[in-house]
């Protein structure tokens, strides 16, 4: 079973995919506009969006004729930092703290005047 972070992991091992990226980091682009950065075809270059698509990093709108794809800001930087805070040693520890933190701050529900 692969998991979200394996199919990030899986996209951002490709070079083309990482400069992908980097055009979509301020635009907005199509199949098309991307086609004319790189020297492949545009299945070629739609296969490697499908791919960053499936992993979250990208997301996609049709407006009219064409696909517009954008960088998915939101999936890329959790699920990083996520990984990042449970490997680094100094994270792990605030990553823990960050959850007690959040436990004792819960709502505590009393028992007593549930009715049941």
């Amino acid at each position: 079973m692969t998991t979200a972070l394996d199919k990030i992991f899986e996209a951002l091992a490709s070079g083309p995919r990482r400069q992908i990226l980097a055009y979509l980091s301020d635009a907005d682009l199509t199949t098309s506009d991307l086609v004319q950065r790189f020297e492949m075809s545009a299945p070629a270059v739609s296969r490697h969006l499908s791919v960053l698509e499936n992993a979250g990093l990208v997301t996609s709108q049709r407006r009219g004729q064409f696909v517009h794809y954008a960088l998915n800001r939101d999936s890329l930087v959790t699920s990083l930092t996520g990984y990042a805070f449970g490997l680094c040693p100094v994270g792990r520890p605030l990553k823990r703290e960050s959850k007690a933190i959040a436990k004792a701050r819960a709502p505590k529900v009393d028992l007593k005047s549930v009715k049941g």
